[in-house]
């Protein structure tokens, strides 16, 4: 075909065809003219053969340079990039290299500098994962999701526990840091969400788990940590340090995990939540959908997979603490309020990654969400439940108390104080917010007080907690008239002697 090069397929046919035919019907044979056999018979040789090396058209615009500045350069550090190359040649050669022309021609030269004659790159062995051998955990930054709770964003981070070999996930929210506590309560959710337990559990170079010194130390596991894996059986292990990629089985999946969760909040319309439980129920739900498609690898794993212990094992921090007269116990910073019967006693107190409970022997007595101090700024978690009362007897206290903003359980208790404030002298606004906070309690109409707080606001009118007692609709205190109450026949015990004898 005119204009098309001959290729040594052609060429091959043609000499094979030469043997037997006429020049003319050998060509035709193998698709070429007559001219072009004319050249084959003259010039046997291959057409791959017989191109001529491509050379240069143009001159070297780092001719002299490269050799004797450039290549040096490389040789005493491979990791200089070529746009730091460009900038020290635009320095020192001004007059040949005032723009950045020839930065796509140095950037070829190094790359191909460093496939010829540069050091040895790292290579990453695939791994191919034996069922029931190694679970992954870690932690991974969910901000960037921008979900709010109550119209507040929720930085947050998720837990992601994987089975290597099935793919199986568990994924939780986590509030605070990459804590042991974090790690040891969601790792046994996970465990006992999943029924069983692999022989091998690898995370990366968590604090919480590894105190992280050299390679060669022999017994870098924390004791909380091994106390944890030995109570499951599971072989602690991690990736060695700055090397994710040994942790690649997880470290896939946050990235698939991340994106289906984005998208099943496209879909849901609104990335705002009632509570922090209803998130949390919307994370499971979309975890369960992704694991349906994983359940026949986790049947083939199942078998492989140790059974789990009868009972699980602490997975908290306990610290002792003395309530004080102020009404509460400090814990890692944060001020946590009490019942006032409880001052003097000595409370253990356990520490969740999302909430405190206090224990006065075996009797769990204070239940708190977890605070955490930041920037040094004072943290108090305060339930006024615990301190109405001694508020109604000294309502100016609330004016001045270092934790007055943390009383308030909603909003509008908060926006009812500031516009007390405001109107009334300091005297009658103590009175009445102590009021309102005293009705909340003793009615049980905290939710249905917020609303008709809002509503007062709205209207420019001043909360009246006489007016707005009247308004809440009346608690049923009485108990009912008639019980049905059924009696066993005493004839029917005759029936278990009959038995006996």
């Amino acid at each position: 075909m005119p204009g098309k090069p001959v290729n040594d397929q052609q060429a091959r046919l043609y000499m094979r065809e030469r043997q037997n035919h006429t020049q003319r019907i050998a060509a035709a044979r193998a698709g070429i003219g007559e001219r072009t056999a004319r050249r084959l018979e003259a010039d046997p040789r291959l057409p791959s053969q017989r191109r001529p090396a491509r050379g240069r058209t143009v001159p070297d615009p780092l001719a002299g340079i490269w050799e004797d500045e450039l290549e040096p350069m490389l040789e005493r550090d491979p990791a200089i990039r070529a746009v730091t190359m460009m900038r020290y040649l635009r320095q020192h050669h001004p007059e040949r290299f005032p723009t950045d022309g020839v930065r796509r021609t140095l950037e070829r030269r190094v790359r191909d500098w460093r496939a010829l004659r540069g050091p040895d790159r790292e290579v990453i062995f695939r791994q191919a994962h034996a069922p029931g051998r190694m679970a992954l955990s870690d932690f991974t930054d969910a901000g960037a999701l921008g979900v709010t709770v109550a119209g507040e964003a929720l930085p947050h981070r998720l837990y992601h526990f994987v089975l290597a070999y099935s793919g199986w996930e568990h994924a939780a929210i986590v509030l605070g840091g990459e804590s042991f506590t974090a790690l040891a309560e969601n790792l046994q959710d996970a465990l006992w969400a999943l029924g069983a337990v692999p022989a091998e559990h690898r995370t990366d170079s968590l604090s919480a788990a590894f105190r992280n010194l050299t390679r060669d130390e022999a017994d870098d596991v924390t004791r909380r940590y091994r106390e944890l894996c030995g109570h499951y059986g599971v072989t602690p292990s991690r990736n060695n340090p700055g090397e994710a990629h040994e942790n690649g089985a997880v470290e896939a999946h946050h990235g698939h995990l991340k994106d289906a969760l984005g998208q099943a909040l496209i879909l849901r319309g609104s990335r705002d939540f009632d509570s922090l439980d209803s998130y949390r129920g919307f994370l499971d739900s979309l975890v369960a959908r992704r694991n349906m498609h994983r359940r026949d690898r986790l049947q083939a794993e199942l078998p492989s997979l140790r059974p789990l212990p009868p009972r699980r094992t602490t997975d908290f921090v306990e610290i002792v603490a003395q309530v004080t007269r102020t009404g509460g116990f400090q814990a890692c910073g944060v001020f946590y309020s009490a019942p006032s019967r409880l001052i003097g006693h000595r409370l253990r107190v356990h520490l969740y990654d999302d909430r405190i409970e206090a224990f006065l022997g075996h009797t769990r007595v204070v239940t708190h969400p977890r605070g955490r101090s930041s920037r040094g700024r004072r943290v108090h978690v305060v339930d006024y439940r615990h301190v109405v009362h001694a508020l109604k007897r000294k309502p100016m206290a609330l004016a001045g108390s270092v934790y007055r903003d943390s009383l308030f359980p909603h909003q509008a208790y908060r926006q009812a104080w500031d516009a007390l404030d405001r109107a009334l002298p300091r005297r009658q606004a103590c009175r009445r917010m102590v009021a309102l906070l005293a009705l909340a309690h003793e009615e049980a109409c905290e939710a249905e007080l917020a609303d008709l707080l809002a509503g007062e606001l709205a209207a420019g009118r001043l909360p009246d907690p006489q007016q707005i007692a009247r308004r809440i609709a009346p608690r049923t205190r009485a108990l009912p008239d008639d019980v049905p109450v059924a009696l066993t026949p005493l004839a029917s015990y005759d029936s278990l002697l009959e038995a006996r004898r």
